[in-house]
């Protein structure tokens, strides 16, 4: 083989590898992981990766790679805890991880509606969305989940379209100690100090946000 064949070869194999790696991630997101424990995403969270609204299962589609990795090793490690996911995450490898995490970061997702912290609330749930209750230490979802709770980087995800009775679930999962997995323990604070009431009307908001666009 000549050197220049060899150059082009070489060349070639580097091109393919995120092409492959990419592939690795649809494979899992389809199939499941090399252990058989390690199940399939798309039986729970759809096959466009947006969930299934009905049953309480999140949109995992256009979520942030890192986001998705970190959540991935804290179900490994206890700091957030979820019956189905723990062993299912503890079936997966560090590549694999981060092959399924890549993929579905590159997903698309809905567009998010405009709710803005300018915009005038003229309810108590949006009030509570856009600007929290500092009375009770409660700041409002938009400042770090940003506009109509699109998400912020690898730490705020979306709350925007995600279901109603999956944010409930997680706010819940703050309040009783199964989720301890966020910065600053930041959403434990502000889990508690809302009541049921509240956190059932901002799920609903962000649950629907097109529908509950506010106009300024």
């Amino acid at each position: 083989m000549t050197p220049l064949r060899r150059v082009v070869i070489g060349s070639l194999l580097i091109l393919a590898w995120p092409v492959a790696h990419a592939a690795d991630g649809h494979k899992i997101f389809t199939q499941g992981g090399a252990n058989p424990a390690a199940m399939a995403c798309l039986g729970c969270h759809g096959p466009d990766g947006k969930g299934i609204a009905a049953a309480g299962f999140p949109r995992l589609a256009g979520l942030p790679a890192g986001y998705l990795s970190k959540q991935l090793h804290d179900w490994r490690n206890g700091s957030r805890k979820q019956p189905v996911m723990e062993p299912l995450a503890k079936a997966l490898s560090d590549d694999e991880i981060k092959a399924v995490s890549l993929y579905l970061a590159s997903l698309p997702a809905d567009p998010v509606g405009d709710l803005r912290r300018q915009q005038i609330a003229d309810d108590p749930t949006t009030r509570m969305a856009l600007y929290g209750d500092w009375s009770r230490q409660i700041p409002g979802c938009v400042q770090c989940h940003g506009p109509g709770g699109g998400g912020v980087g690898e730490h705020f995800p979306p709350l925007a379209g995600q279901p109603a009775s999956y944010l409930v679930a997680q706010l819940n999962a703050w309040r009783d100690g199964s989720r301890s997995n966020d910065p600053n323990q930041l959403m434990v604070g502000v889990a508690k100090a809302m009541t049921d009431d509240e956190i059932k009307a901002v799920a609903e908001l962000f649950a629907h946000p097109v529908s509950q666009e506010v106009k300024p």
